[in-house]
Parts: structure tokens; C-alpha cells; sequence
């Protein structure tokens, strides 16, 4: 039978709200959006997309670590932009934390708010590290 393990990480901002911040099933990690929240003082990092993306990516690397994967194991990404035209920027920054041709499928959307009024936020799926 399935299980489902409940993965909490100092290395991500806490959940605001009654969720997890991943879920480790079946040999995949799953994890909740990710916002640009300082861990430690739980404040927006950042007011610009660059400087928002980079917090994002930072956090969502040590989440998969501390769920068992990494940044090289992930295979689905959703990206949610307050503009559109922050695009170009938030690829720049986002293509640095991918290797080569093996970046994951990924679907980006522009929404009308996002929590705490923050510019980007992401979720991504990946494959769980043998033996983690």
C-alpha cells in the first residue's frame, strides 16, 4: 500500500495557510507553491522579479533536498507571474538553476494576484533520490 510522507524544511517559508510544504508518493516529490519569503523572518525578499525569482529558486532547491531530491530531478514546474511581461527576466534567472538540455516541462501562466502581493510563485514535481 501507498504512502504519503509530509516533508517540512527550514530551508522554505513555512505555510502560511493549512497546507505542506511537499509531499513525498510513489517515488515523487510534490511540492506546495513557493513564494519569495525570507525562512527566517518570513518577509518578502525582494521587489523586483529577479530578485524574487532568485529567493524562489533558492528556497525550492533546499526543499527537494530536504525531501530527498534536487534541482537535477525535477520533472514538471508550474510558474505563476503576476505580469507576463516579467517573462524574459524570470527566464534568465530561472534557466541558472537547470542543466543543460534537461530542463523540465514546465507551464507558466500569468494570474491576476498572488499571495501577499509577491511577483512569482512556483511548484514543481520530481523524482525522489533512490534509497532518500
Amino acid at each position: 500500500m501507498s504512502h504519503k510522507i509530509v516533508v517540512s524544511s527550514a530551508k522554505a517559508p513555512a505555510a502560511i495557510g493549512p497546507y505542506s510544504q511537499a509531499i513525498v508518493a510513489g517515488g515523487l516529490v510534490y511540492t506546495a507553491g513557493v513564494i519569495p519569503l525570507d525562512p527566517d523572518t518570513k518577509a518578502v525578499e525582494g521587489t523586483d522579479i529577479r530578485s524574487q525569482t532568485e529567493r524562489v529558486m533558492t528556497s525550492l532547491s533546499g526543499l527537494l533536498e530536504d525531501a530527498g531530491s534536487s534541482m537535477n530531478n525535477v520533472i514538471k514546474t508550474t510558474c505563476f507571474l503576476q505580469n507576463l511581461a516579467d517573462f524574459p527576466t524570470f527566464n534568465e534567472v530561472y534557466s541558472t538553476y537547470f542543466e543543460g538540455a534537461a530542463a523540465p516541462a514546465r507551464s507558466t501562466v500569468e494570474v491576476a494576484k498572488l499571495p501577499m502581493g509577491v511577483l512569482v510563485e512556483i511548484e514543481c514535481v520530481a523524482l525522489r533520490e533512490e534509497g532518500a
